[in-house]
């Protein structure tokens, strides 16, 4: 079938894409590359992506491009989903014979409840969906395809038997390719990456326990499933080779450091072609390993701490020690390995003071950059279980984003109001950035490397614009 892949139009600067751990817009515009639709457009022949945000593709572009194609493949989310929704039904206005289906997470733990609320949606395909959407373009029989939920030919919904989780992941081709037939390279910022960056999967799965965590709870699952050494770096060539502008590759897995002996692997074998590289990872590795990676190209690591406090971090099923992540940010700094630390305000235990108290480790560890997240209580996740048990989220304030795409305060506890938890944000990031010796590093930054003074003045500029509209939100609220 002629298939498109389709990350949709939705709120102005939001990022949907696979690398997007909370689907929102950010404090400065950021987009992800969108893997999850890539993976299986790589599978399919003569398909097409559309990532409409990044590259401002509005839907009357859209639909004037739907009328070629068979079938359509969305990437939806718990906040996009009712926009997601709005644009099937133009879709199916302008062709009415294109059959549509949605891929996430979103649908792959709600796929009845997603079809019942859409009724314009044919199909999802739940959980791990790439063979799943390949069954569907190469035309096989809906009721033989596993993992697969949809309408009959009577409109009664259907779920097929799951699909086994896969576990050589060298079966999967490349998703790069894709990214070089239909996407630009250009529009995908990440304040914290150098420009223009690519980032990809080497794996999938993350073994721990994290119970906000949307993606191993719904897709990936806790058992970390890996490509190959040499798999990973033939894709790497290929991006040398296609991609000679970039500056910064990005591992994309949840924890790329679960695997530390293959890590080092890796990493050796970049230091061999001089690649700049950085990936996720848990505030735990040791020190030889951090060498290793440093020494073989290495120049960022994104880290969630998530809370200063230690029993949130109990309470979060985090798996780590307050003092094990300080010892591990201070052998970073020794060793020249620049931190984007993200923290999480509103979790489980969540009280003012602990909220001081996690402003006041952020300070003393310093990262090189923050992210400040309100806890998002996705369908799916442990956290979301606990919040609907012991009233922590109540109707009001059950979305996750507001009308204009901006993360809000979900949840709410005894003596913590959401009022509370969302002002709290600017305060972080008030009291982290506005020190003397964070604004001399940054100005520092800025003089020693002259495309960062552009990009900074940028990047301040819509900070400042996003904390405005922030506001607006709470006085509304």
């Amino acid at each position: 079938m002629r298939t498109l892949f389709l990350q949709a139009p939705s709120f102005d600067g939001f990022d949907g894409g696979a690398g997007s751990r909370y689907q929102a817009r950010r404090e400065i515009q950021s987009f992800w590359y969108p893997t999850w639709l890539a993976q299986p457009a790589a599978l399919v022949e003569n398909s097409k992506l559309i990532d409409a945000p990044p590259h401002r593709t509005s839907l009357q572009e859209v639909l004037g491009q739907v009328r070629d194609y068979d079938l359509a493949v969305l990437h939806t989310s718990t906040p996009s989903f009712d926009s997601d929704v709005k644009v099937i039904e133009a879709m199916k206005a302008t062709n009415p014979n294109l059959k549509v289906g949605l891929i996430g997470a979103k649908v792959a733990v709600q796929s009845n409840e997603s079809l019942e609320q859409a009724p314009v949606v044919d199909f999802v395909a739940r959980n791990e969906f790439d063979f799943t959407i390949k069954d569907v373009a190469d035309g096989k029989p809906w009721s033989d395809i596993q993992g697969l939920s949809y309408r009959n030919g009577q409109g009664v919904i259907v779920h097929n038997e799951d699909r086994p989780v896969m576990h050589d992941m060298d079966t999967l081709p490349f998703v790069t390719p894709v990214y070089k037939r239909d996407l630009k390279m250009e529009n995908y910022f990440i304040g914290y990456l150098k420009h223009p960056y690519i980032s990809f999967y080497t794996g999938r799965g993350c073994k721990s326990r994290c119970t906000f965590c949307l993606w191993p709870q719904t897709v990936g699952g806790h058992r970390y499933r890996t490509r190959s050494v040499g798999h990973v770096i033939e894709e790497v060539r290929y991006i040398l080779k296609a991609f000679p502008q970039m500056k910064e590759l990005m591992f994309d897995d949840d924890t790329f450091t679960d695997d530390l002996p293959r890590a080092e692997a890796i990493a050796r074998e970049l230091g061999k072609l001089g690649v700049t590289w950085s990936c996720n990872a848990k505030a735990n590795v040791p020190r030889e390993t951090l060498k290793v990676l440093k020494d073989n190209g290495l120049r960022l690591l994104l880290v969630g701490y998530e809370s200063g406090n230690q029993q949130i971090l109990h309470n979060i099923k985090k798996g780590m020690r307050v003092e094990v992540a300080e010892k591990f940010t201070k052998d970073c700094h020794e060793l020249g390995i620049k931190i984007h630390g993200t923290f999480i305000l509103g979790l489980p235990g969540e009280t003012q003071e602990t909220i001081r108290e996690t402003i006041a480790f952020a300070t003393r560890i310093n990262p090189h950059t923050i992210q400040v997240s309100l806890a998002a209580p996705y369908p799916g996740t442990f956290l979301y279980k606990q919040a609907m048990e012991n009233g922590w989220l109540d109707e009001k304030n059950a979305e996750l984003i507001n009308g204009n795409g901006i993360q809000i305060a979900p949840l709410h506890y005894p003596g913590l109001s959401h009022t509370e938890i969302f002002t709290s944000v600017e305060d972080f990031y008030r009291k982290f950035y506005f020190r003397i010796p964070k604004i001399a590093s940054i100005v520092g930054e800025m003089v020693t490397e002259p495309d960062m003074m552009k990009r900074r003045l940028r990047e301040g500029v819509e900070f400042f614009r996003f904390l405005k509209e922030r506001r607006g939100v709470a006085q509304a609220a």
